[in-house]
């Protein structure tokens, strides 16, 4: 259980996607950070990290001998909550301060009200004729959305309708908070008020994780969806090498909004970086689109159990459970990329390393959700699958999943890092091993 209970500390040290990618610079130890507006310097079993927009992440092992393909698996750093305004803060006839927000990707409103809140983000101030980012968190509970009381809305049982701009409106003060907000923020921050030129602060849930079941075998935790994809990915790179193969790992913001920024998966980040590797290690920029086709991606994005109260909203042939491994994802109209060719290059990965497999598909009047892995192919063009762990009360507040699921994730990532096979033709590989 001990990787469990480092997820619950990495998730309650990670309310944003700016702090989930600090703190996975932080789980990288001996990696050389390198910035992109800089000029790369990249050596043979070199092992680097750079970000972009301090939200997302791409880490890279480089082998030995001369590299002939990628093998990478993707996940995302952001979870649906709350981005407050840039005029953030409103008021009740003078005796309430409350704060004005939006909401960020699809969420499951009820889920948010009478839970403890708090606001976190990161900052940009002027020190020194700089211009510098700070993450800023206020750990304590700073906010919260309160209910009406059933007495006064006797309908809210009955499949009430939340209105953002009216239900879901913080409350973060008495009339004696007003105007104090972004005060608050500065000594956050460490600076004067005056010297914030912009943020980027969000709402979220500050409840930590916990364990729970007759053996502990389940958690439940703000952000699992997909921070503990991204946490397993982190964990199976940290010592990960291989002969022969450039092994990456990317973490990319805005998956819950459509991935369209310079940061997320539809973007041109892995490419970019997959060109200066290559060019960094002295391949021909002719020879890349080969090197890519010989590449292998992972996209690891969270799948929904069976639900114990509603089995009826699952396929009744393609269910999959907590505890019980790991899930691949179909999707016939290629909202999740996995093929035959991936599915079988994965399932022979889990079954060296002796993990589980469970096949997701939805049902087929049902529309399912979306992930990164066919956004990211429109960019590099490489073979894709989709793959997750079950879980419940996706973009909830606060989620459940399957305490004995990350191990066997962790696994499957580290044999996928250490496998090593050859493109022989189109649709056919060649299983070398580790």
């Amino acid at each position: 259980m001990q990787k469990i209970e480092e997820l619950l500390r990495f998730i309650e040290s990670a309310p944003t996607s700016f702090h989930a990618i600090r703190e996975g610079i932080r789980r990288l130890e001996g990696f050389t950070l390198l910035e992109e507006c800089r000029k790369w310097k990249l050596e043979p079993g070199g092992r680097y990290v750079v970000t972009r927009n301090g939200s997302s992440l791409i880490a890279f092992v480089i082998p030995e001998n001369a590299p002939v393909s990628f093998q990478m698996v993707a996940s995302h750093s952001d979870s649906p909550m709350f981005k407050i305004k840039e005029h953030a803060e409103t008021e009740v006839q003078g005796r309430y301060a409350r704060l004005d927000t939006e909401a960020y990707g699809g969420m499951i409103m009820a889920s948010w009200m009478d839970r403890p809140l708090s606001v976190a983000g990161r900052v940009v101030v002027r020190d020194d004729g700089r211009l510098v980012s700070r993450l800023v968190d206020m750990k304590d509970v700073t906010a919260v959305i309160p209910h009406v009381a059933i007495h006064m809305n006797r309908n809210v049982n009955d499949g009430f309708k939340y209105e953002m701009h009216k239900d879901m409106v913080p409350l973060w003060g008495d009339g004696h908070a007003r105007g104090k907000f972004l005060e608050k923020v500065a000594e956050q921050a460490g600076c004067a008020e005056d010297d914030i030129l912009g943020h980027d602060l969000f709402l979220y849930n500050c409840m930590p994780g916990v364990l729970w079941g007759m053996e502990q075998e389940f958690f439940s935790s703000p952000r699992i969806d997909n921070l503990e994809c991204a946490f397993a990915s982190l964990e199976a790179i940290r010592e990960a090498r291989n002969k022969d193969q450039v092994l990456v790992c990317a973490i990319f913001d805005n998956e819950e909004v459509g991935s369209t920024t310079r940061q997320g998966a539809n973007a041109s980040f892995l490419s970019d970086v997959l060109s200066r590797i290559a060019g960094g290690l002295g391949i021909d920029a002719g020879d890349l689109p080969a090197m890519l086709s010989r590449s292998f991606m992972v996209s690891a994005d969270n799948a929904h159990a069976t639900h114990p109260n509603h089995p009826e909203y699952a396929d009744p042939e393609n269910q999959v459970f907590m505890n019980e491994g790991v899930v691949i994802k179909h999707s016939a109209n290629q909202k999740y990329t996995t093929d035959a060719v991936s599915q079988a290059l994965f399932v022979d990965v889990c079954r060296e390393a002796g993990v589980p497999v469970q096949h997701f598909a939805n049902r087929s009047d049902m529309r399912g959700g979306s992930t990164l892995g066919n956004l990211s192919a429109s960019h590099i063009s490489v073979p894709t699958l989709d793959i997750g762990l079950a879980q419940l009360s996706m973009h909830s507040s606060f989620e459940t999943a399957g305490s004995r699921d990350l191990d066997a994730m962790i696994l499957a990532m580290q044999t996928f890092y250490t496998r090593r096979y050859r493109t022989l033709a189109d649709g056919e590989m060649q299983i070398l091993g580790s």
